[in-house]
């Protein structure tokens, strides 16, 4: 199959997608037209079904697998797909495993340099509470299946493995550069400050919101998570657990990007910044990689907010980080 990383404007698709979402928009003539987005294991992409009216579109619903025949075209520095003609598929026309996007890092390594932050933890109390989550079998396989988001960043199956691993050096960096810092409280925050996703988002395919994570969100159900953890164990500080808690409560920064509260403690700031540098460093290499071959400027991320483009001869298929 032609995979959506290797698009390029100008050719032809009529290939098996994963339809991701799908929506009726009205162009400013007043004409509806179908907005989509479809995917692979490799990324989504864009699709617009301009007559809606024509033969060659079928009925499907979100979630189906599609035959499409489509021209890959460029708008406001993306591909899109120009969707001639598109049908439901049939179940011996796909395999399942070409559609989930996934880690570009190994995630066995990644999972396995997890364990070593956790087993250096101290803190008899900290240390049980984490050993507690990743003694459970059920609980890391799907700590390491799981994405980070919908779409913002890290939306991949190893996702959450690969973003928490990230803020975890971060903090692990933070606490042997300013030894002020409580660094197994930072090292536990960083472990489990997402941990709520678990439940905000449902498992891939679908990887969307549910209903918890619609109305409480992951800084919430993470909270409680830990919350509940923490009475299983015998003589907990609670001054250590209010600690932890604010740190998960805190770690967007700012009450309107979604924290309940404000960082109040120098471990909640540290892991703030190391939470907002993972994502944001994420957010805009996504960014580039979706550029492809485009050398020049990208146009606006509204996640960003600015306009962007690739450095000099960055090679954006080489991690650097392995």
């Amino acid at each position: 199959m032609k995979y959506i990383e290797t698009f390029r404007e100008g050719m032809h698709t009529s290939d098996v997608y994963l339809c991701k979402s799908k929506q009726i928009a009205i162009t400013k003539n007043g004409k509806e037209y179908g907005n989509l987005v479809l995917q692979d294991k490799t990324g989504t992409i864009d699709g617009k079904i301009w007559d809606l009216n024509s033969p060659g579109v079928g009925s499907f619903d979100v979630m189906d697998y599609v035959q499409v025949e489509a021209d890959v075209t460029l708008f406001q520095g993306a591909f899109q797909l120009n969707i001639k003609r598109i049908r439901k598929a049939v179940e011996r026309e796909y395999k399942e495993e070409d559609y989930l996007p996934v880690s570009k890092k190994d995630i066995g390594p990644m999972y396995r340099e997890l364990e070593v932050f956790v087993k250096s933890i101290q803190n008899p109390y900290l240390s049980r509470l984490a050993s507690s989550f990743f003694c459970d079998n059920a609980f890391i396989k799907a700590f390491c299946f799981h994405s980070a988001a919908k779409t913002v960043h890290h939306g991949f199956v190893g996702g959450l493995l690969e973003h928490t691993l990230g803020v975890t050096r971060l903090c692990d960096y933070y606490a042997s550069h300013y030894p002020m810092l409580n660094r197994d409280l930072l090292i536990v925050a960083a472990i489990f400050h997402d941990i709520g996703k678990l439940k905000e988002l449902s498992r891939f395919p679908e990887n969307d919101y549910t209903d918890d994570g619609q109305l409480l969100g992951h800084i919430i159900i993470g909270t409680e998570m830990i919350s509940e953890r923490i009475k299983t164990i015998p003589d907990f500080p609670a001054k250590l657990a209010s600690e932890l808690k604010h740190c998960i409560l805190a770690h967007h920064g700012e009450l309107e990007y979604g924290s309940p509260k404000k960082p109040a403690l120098l471990e909640a700031l540290a892991l703030n910044f190391a939470d907002n540098t993972d994502a944001k460093l994420e957010i805009m290499i996504e960014a580039l990689r979706g550029g492809n071959d485009n050398s020049g400027w990208l146009g606006f991320n509204r996640l960003l907010e600015t306009n962007i483009r690739k450095t000099g001869e960055w090679d954006l298929t080489v991690d650097k980080s392995r």
